[in-house]
């Protein structure tokens, strides 16, 4: 969990204590003689250079390939951030996703870490597209440009934010946001068969989410549906939601909600 009284970054210890694959100094292998191995740790060391530090990363569980397995590495910059009223600050990331089976270029989205609940989100627009840079060729410059065009359109991300901030939605718009945003985890058949206190399941965790405003409901049901903070009906049994572990199906899902927000903004 990341320190936040401190605007430290992680160490290459820690680092390795949570996503070895990060170091894997050649490729597995399964990968063709054709595969140019480039070290996720080479591309953090260029990130710094950039002033972009590692706030967290994660890999995920394999049986087959372990240590060259898909991994994601969360960076931020200190010097970029986003003061929002009552506390509710934001700092803008950029997750990168790669691994070293040859499967996977390196991959680079938008996304935000909000303070207040030491929530990330993950943003997923036409806006945001996600950048990726193959393994042949890498050079420093290409790591420059691609995140030069990231860092061009944050202020899109305060102009999102303040749109979420600035749209209210009607009881009835939240209790929709919320079954659609289910449906995103569950999907339509597995919805059909389960029950959900929608009016428990929309009910703010802490004082910062109080509010019809879309941010509010938006934050609220986002770290429900993915830390599974709620309970639902199956045949005769109630059951917890699990927590979202998986770091790729988080960031998809956590991506797709942030996609269906975007669909209650005013125009």
């Amino acid at each position: 969990m990341l320190d936040l009284k401190s605007n430290t970054f992680l160490t290459k210890e820690e680092m390795q204590n949570k996503a070895k694959s990060i170091f894997a100094e050649r490729g597995a292998h399964t990968t063709s003689e054709k595969y140019s191995h480039i070290p996720t740790y080479k591309v953090i060391e260029d990130m710094a250079l950039l002033g972009w530090g590692v706030s967290d990363c994660k890999e995920i569980k394999a049986r087959k390939n372990a240590g060259f397995q898909k991994h994601l590495v969360v960076f931020r910059n200190n010097d970029l951030f986003i003061s929002g009223k009552d506390g509710d600050d934001v700092f803008p990331q950029i997750l990168l996703t790669n691994s070293s089976d040859g499967k996977n270029a390196f991959t680079f989205r938008a996304g935000m870490f909000r303070l207040v609940c030491e929530n990330g989100l993950v943003i997923s627009t036409q806006d945001f597209a996600d950048l990726k840079i193959r393994h042949l060729g890498y050079d420093f410059s290409e790591l420059q440009k691609t995140i030069g065009a990231i860092v061009e359109k944050l202020p899109l991300t305060v102009e999102s934010m303040n749109k979420f901030k600035q749209t209210q939605l009607v009881e009835e718009q939240i209790l929709d946001f919320a079954k659609k945003a289910l449906t995103v985890r569950f999907g339509e058949e597995e919805m059909n068969r389960i029950t959900i206190d929608y009016n428990e399941f929309i009910k703010p965790t802490r004082k910062e989410d109080e509010g019809n405003d879309l941010w509010s409901v938006f934050n609220v049901v986002q770290e429900k549906v993915l830390e599974g903070d709620f309970e639902y009906g199956f045949s005769t049994k109630t059951r917890k939601a699990r927590r979202i572990k998986n770091f790729n199906q988080d960031l998809i899902i956590n991506s797709k909600l942030y996609e269906l927000a975007t669909q209650y903004c005013h125009n």
